[in-house]
């Protein structure tokens, strides 16, 4: 006879519109139990623990991790607030799956690595696009020699967003490179890898100061480039394209792509290839998260922590370029 299968119980810290839909995920993720969120507000945890099926809701952060019963987090708060709630869920021994960007520096994730060792928990950034399986279908084409030697890369996303506060204030770390150029450097990376010659930049920054679109172009040391656009004033096409000597590859959608088309040098189409179904996209790191939890991992397999921190490092240094200091680093330096 089959012993039944044990559902984590899951906490959801912040309950607006992504955390609605990591909530709808858990609810049809085999081995995941919505069971508690918490809100800086009572009336909007109650309303969407109601909404969604949770079991528990809280009027704040601390009295939802002083329950025993929650073992993973999931964190859906603004950017500059991802670093201390890690912390804070770290402190009180819950694993953590933080959405993207993980935290606004590399020096922070970092520190959270070594905290999250330290206390023996589990912690991954919840950047969906490196758990898909688009992404093994895309390497595989590549390893596959398909389109020949691959030389170039070009990748857009953009939305038209700027209506949206905590994308244009600073203290939210708001900004287009890390809500939405994140997805365009994680594309070049998972696909054409680490091996960085330099980098260029041009960006056009918003009146609150924070970028509102940018290019950023990254050559390799074997001669390979992308090409990468990010913005968050109007809607992109949002394709990926690898060109390689004997043909090119085409994805729909760099953030949640539903096909890939492989091309020859003649633009004929080759082959078409449909990703797998889904629910919507993040059950992926969330069954990856409880899977590696269960083993007594500390860390992802398709996001590890160090893999993190070096694209945060990148974007720390295109930040730079840029003069882009958010409020929360300069509290950081004070304190």
């Amino acid at each position: 006879m089959n012993s039944a299968i044990r559902n984590m119980k899951i906490g959801i810290l912040g309950a607006g519109h992504i955390a609605g839909t990591f909530a709808h995920t858990i609810r049809h993720t085999e081995g995941a139990l919505c069971y508690a969120v918490a809100s800086r507000n009572y009336e909007k945890a109650a309303e969407f623990a109601k909404k969604y099926g949770f079991e528990r809701a809280y009027g704040s952060y601390e009295e939802m991790l002083n329950n025993r019963e929650v073992e993973l987090v999931y964190i859906a708060t603004p950017h500059s607030h991802h670093f201390e709630h890690m912390k804070l869920c770290i402190s009180h021994k819950k694993h953590v799956l933080c959405e993207k960007p993980f935290t606004v520096n590399a020096e922070q994730a970092a520190e959270i690595k070594a905290l999250a060792a330290s206390e023996g928990v589990f912690a991954a950034e919840a950047i969906w696009t490196r758990y898909m399986p688009s992404r093994a279908i895309i390497n595989g084409i590549l390893e596959s020699g398909a389109i020949g030697k691959p030389c170039t890369m070009t990748a857009s996303l953009s939305y038209a967003i700027s209506h949206k506060e905590r994308l244009i204030r600073p203290e939210l770390a708001g900004g287009a490179l890390l809500d939405v150029g994140i997805y365009c450097l994680n594309f070049a990376l998972m696909h054409f890898g680490k091996d960085i010659d330099r980098i260029e930049t041009s960006v056009q920054m918003t009146d609150t100061g924070v970028d509102g679109q940018e290019t950023i172009t990254v050559f390799y040391r074997d001669g390979r480039m992308a090409s990468l656009c990010s913005g968050i004033y109007g809607r992109s096409d949002r394709r990926g394209m690898i060109c390689g000597d004997k043909g090119y590859l085409v994805t729909d959608n760099i953030n949640n792509p539903n096909s890939i088309d492989i091309y020859d040098t003649d633009d004929n189409l080759i082959k078409h290839i449909s990703v797998p179904e889904q629910i919507n996209g993040y059950e992926y790191e969330l069954s990856e998260c409880i899977r590696l939890i269960e083993k007594g991992a500390l860390e992802s397999t398709s996001m590890p922590l160090d893999d993190t921190i070096e694209c945060l490092e990148i974007m720390d240094m295109i930040r730079s370029k840029w003069g882009l200091v958010y409020p929360v680093e300069m509290q950081d330096e004070d304190a």
